[in-house]
């Protein structure tokens, strides 16, 4: 028997679905501790939040810290870090297992390397609703095919028997965003979802995972280097830079940003319509590492 929906953090008026507040991580390196994270402070609602910096800025290790990805050497501290009334890094690892999946899911880059290749796809959707329900075999099927059918794919009967290197990139994302979907979780972390599609195919799954986003009032974290895409996607921007969000700035508003290093990525932009010889350099100032945000509103 299917279950019902069940009452969430967005059916909560003025309740944040996520607040993060002062998240400090440090890894041990060689020399020693390395401070991937440095106070970094947001709450996140029914919306989609985009994380946006250069490589090693720190964007998917704030991502991964909130689901309590990060090995057990990593030190990481936080104020705040809760999922509706639940601080998540002071949770035992046996609760945290009941919350991956089924409050909190991630899709992960390239789903090569997130599908297991010996599982059948659709068994491996079924699967990510059978950790935390217990259902028949046929009723589980019944609701993997429901959710492949839900995220825009064509004959399910057929695909739920397909082997991940069956399926194409974009199908295999859409697979991935279904078996993070199927169990209706109240908050999306979706890490660089599109950077190996090809442009048709990424509009398809952005706007299969906006529909879903929305139909399900989930609050979404879309981390991506891709300034364009997240300003057309996301409501909301943080611009990280070495492990501190430098800039927190409505996407529509993008071009108004008052921090150096935003508008440092901004004209870096390839322009189709403006001819350039050269394409500006990034000028980076070490002050940017401690200087206080600029910007920000939660």
């Amino acid at each position: 028997m299917m279950q019902e929906p069940q009452l969430t953090l967005a059916d909560v008026p003025g309740q944040p679905l996520l607040e993060v507040d002062d998240l400090h991580i440090r890894f041990a390196g060689e020399d020693g501790p390395v401070h991937a994270v440095r106070g970094v402070s947001f709450t996140l609602g029914c919306e989609k939040l985009a994380i946006v910096g250069e490589s090693g800025s720190g964007k998917s290790t704030v991502g991964r810290a909130i689901m309590r990805l990060h090995p057990r050497s990593a030190h990481i501290t936080a104020r705040r870090c809760r999922l509706g009334g639940t601080e998540l890094l002071s949770l035992p690892e046996r609760q945290m297992q009941a919350i991956r999946g089924q409050r909190i899911s991630m899709i992960l880059q390239d789903p090569k390397y997130s599908l297991n290749p010996v599982i059948k796809v659709g068994e491996q959707v079924a699967e990510a609703y059978r950790v935390h329900h217990r259902l028949s075999k046929k009723e589980l099927r019944e609701r993997a095919l429901g959710m492949l059918e839900t995220v825009q794919i064509r004959h399910p009967e057929r695909v739920y028997d397909l082997y991940p290197h069956e399926v194409s990139g974009g199908m295999g994302q859409r697979i991935m965003i279904a078996m993070m979907m199927i169990t209706r979780p109240e908050l999306i972390i979706a890490d660089e979802p599109t950077s190996a599609l090809d442009v048709s195919v990424r509009q398809q799954v952005l706007s299969t995972l906006d529909r879903l986003v929305s139909e399900h009032r989930m609050g979404l974290i879309f981390i991506s280097h891709d300034l364009n895409l997240v300003r057309h996607f996301c409501d909301r921007v943080l611009v990280m830079y070495a492990g501190r969000v430098v800039e927190s700035i409505a996407a529509a508003d993008l071009d108004q940003a008052q921090h150096p290093y935003t508008q440092g990525l901004l004209a870096a932009l390839p322009r189709l319509n403006q001819r350039q010889a050269r394409l500006p350099t990034l000028q980076r100032d070490p002050a940017w590492r401690d200087a206080s945000t600029v910007g920000v509103a939660a």
